[in-house]
């Protein structure tokens, strides 16, 4: 078969006639894919970096990891709104931990400590707590939960309100729901799982008593949020009673914006699923 370009000879141009027309375009495609490398995959340390807070317990100041402002880029949420990030869990930095007296609070409420909620703290937690040294580039699941608990202790300790105390269960929870999906918890999935559930029944039972006792916004949620936050975990765990009453209080809400309603709606025929299995 003649080349596009045959017929040239006779204009002085026969080593054009057999030319590949997109030869150099083609070239130049291939040349730029050797060039173009893999993007590096988004790794936990350089999401992370040190920063010193002062203590409001003991007035002395500390490092500890928190996430970058804007780098963690969110890729979805679980059922019970856990929120998911590429290449680190955030959960595992939510606790700031004073290394001096043992004074450890969720970042939102770490600044709100009353005299005589630091006095409580100092005489159950700072006289008595030995606490771990953290050292590498990230801390490890086992670390987080061990911040976590050392929270919640402090929470028990200075009295702190239902909501905050139910709000670190959660938090807890979504923790130890990342470590069983992590290469390090894979091992002890069930034993993860069982702990998980016990947080997720405490954090249900105490915002259920807190929305009857505490003012919104609670835990940075408003009512709406937090009733779609119940009434997922009241399917869970099997409650359609009062998981249907609580969808109903959404759909019924003013304030509820279109993109929760239709949540609630696939909700609702969740549970009427569920109910018929029974």
């Amino acid at each position: 078969m003649a080349g596009l370009l045959s017929g040239l000879a006779g204009l002085g141009l026969d080593n054009l006639e057999n030319v590949d027309i997109f030869e150099g375009e083609k070239k130049e495609e291939q040349k730029a894919a050797a060039v173009v490398k893999k993007a590096p995959e988004v790794e936990e340390k350089d999401l992370v970096y040190d920063k010193t807070f002062k203590c409001p317990v003991c007035d002395k100041s500390f490092p500890t990891k928190i996430v970058k402002t804007g780098r963690a880029r969110m890729i979805g949420t679980d059922w019970d709104l856990r929120p998911r990030y590429e290449g680190i869990h955030t959960m595992k930095y939510d606790v700031l931990l004073c290394p001096h007296c043992g004074y450890a609070a969720l970042s939102r409420f770490f600044a709100s400590v009353t005299p005589g909620q630091a006095k409580l703290i100092k005489e159950n937690i700072s006289n008595n707590v030995k606490l771990t040294h953290y050292e590498g580039e990230t801390y490890s699941y086992e670390q987080a939960i061990e911040r976590f608990k050392l929270c919640l202790a402090n929470a028990v300790v200075k009295r702190a309100k239902t909501s905050e105390k139910s709000y670190i269960c959660l938090r807890t929870a979504w923790l130890l729901r990342g470590y069983q999906e992590s290469e390090e918890g894979k091992a002890k999935a069930e034993e993860l799982k069982a702990e998980e559930e016990n947080y997720l029944l405490n954090a249900y039972n105490g915002f259920i008593e807190a929305r009857q006792s505490e003012p919104f916004p609670m835990c940075g949620m408003d009512e709406v949020t937090l009733d779609y936050l119940l009434a997922e975990l009241a399917t869970h765990f099997k409650k359609y009673d009062v998981a249907g009453k609580l969808v109903q209080n959404i759909l019924a809400s003013p304030s509820a914006n279109t993109r929760m309603k239709d949540r609630a709606r696939d909700l609702k025929d969740r549970i009427l699923a569920e109910m018929k299995k029974q």
